[in-house]
């Protein structure tokens, strides 16, 4: 495990975060949320079906009721829905001061995006829900010290130049913030400045345009290939000036199909650490898990998840 990932642990420890779990029913939850309340990582709550709370219950349910009411949802609907622990933990963020939940070893992403959805808020800032994945692969030379940032690979199937622009700036600033280090954005694509043209391509090229109007002072650049975005050599026989080229630590995918399947492949053959989908976009910070997690992974979301919660308190 490198310093970068080392690292997080050690600062999510410095100022105990309250992070919830609503997947009691997953043993790799329970080992990790042992593991992260021994360590001191953060004040890791299991929520199982149990253990939830009658009168907070009841009080989400008429809160969530209130809310969705005018979509057709009745009250009895929203009793049934705070059933749920998933949805239980993302209230409890939201209404009753937990800092953050972790969820998705045993729920599908779509199930985790959707209760951060109907009960969380929405980053006017960051404008787009997405996701990235913090890739650490062993004994590398390119990113950060092998350390990289993949996005999106779990929210957006298609999206549109705007959507890609807000998903770098999101992803951008998360690299900033919580692995504090300087990002250097990659917008990929199966093109490097112009040598390929068509649609996807002029997608990619409006989106670098849109996230440079937004005067972010990120270091963002595209359309790039892989080869272009990560190895100085190839970037210096490609193009002529980038701040980007070459050195990139955040890759964009130009769809979800690409970020899916890049993360999984970069995980199983270069036996990389994949930390996430952590979501980006909500107020209130929560992380997906892949299915196929391990529990040091469920930790480092812990971590993360924690680290996030106190930069948005700063």
């Amino acid at each position: 495990m490198g310093e970068i990932i080392k690292g997080l642990r050690e600062r999510a420890k410095k100022q105990v975060r309250t992070i919830v779990f609503p997947e009691a029913n997953d043993d790799r939850v329970v080992e990790a949320v042992d593991y992260v309340n021994k360590e001191k990582i953060a004040n890791a709550l299991l929520l199982t079906p149990d253990n939830l709370d009658l009168d907070l219950k009841e009080k989400f349910a008429i809160i969530f009721h209130e809310r969705k009411q005018a979509k057709g949802i009745s009250f009895e609907e929203a009793r049934e829905i705070m059933e749920n622990p998933l949805y239980y933990a993302a209230m409890m963020v939201k209404y009753e001061g937990v800092d953050g939940f972790v969820a998705g070893a045993s729920s599908t992403t779509s199930s985790v995006i959707k209760a951060a959805l109907d009960c969380l808020d929405i980053d006017k800032v960051s404008g787009t829900i997405s996701s990235c994945f913090i890739m650490e692969v062993p004994d590398c030379q390119y990113g950060e010290e092998g350390v990289f940032v993949y996005t999106d690979c779990g929210v957006i199937p298609y999206p549109s130049s705007d959507q890609l622009a807000n998903i770098a700036l999101s992803s951008a600033r998360f690299t900033q913030e919580v692995l504090e280090i300087t990002p250097r954005v990659a917008l990929l694509s199966f093109s490097t400045k112009g040598s390929a043209k068509g649609r996807w391509v002029d997608k990619i090229k409006e989106a670098v345009e849109i996230a440079k109007e937004k005067n972010s002072g990120f270091l963002i650049d595209g359309e790039l290939q892989a080869d272009s975005a990560l190895e100085k050599k190839v970037a210096s026989r490609k193009l002529s000036e980038s701040d980007v080229a070459g050195s990139a630590n955040v890759l964009v995918f130009p769809n979800l199909d690409a970020g899916n399947i890049a993360y999984k492949l970069t995980q199983r053959l270069a036996k990389a650490r994949a930390i996430g989908p952590i979501v980006l976009g909500t107020k209130q910070p929560c992380s997906d898990l892949s299915r196929g997690c391990e529990v040091e992974d469920i930790v480092d979301c812990a971590a993360v998840t924690a680290l996030r919660a106190h930069k948005k308190s700063d």
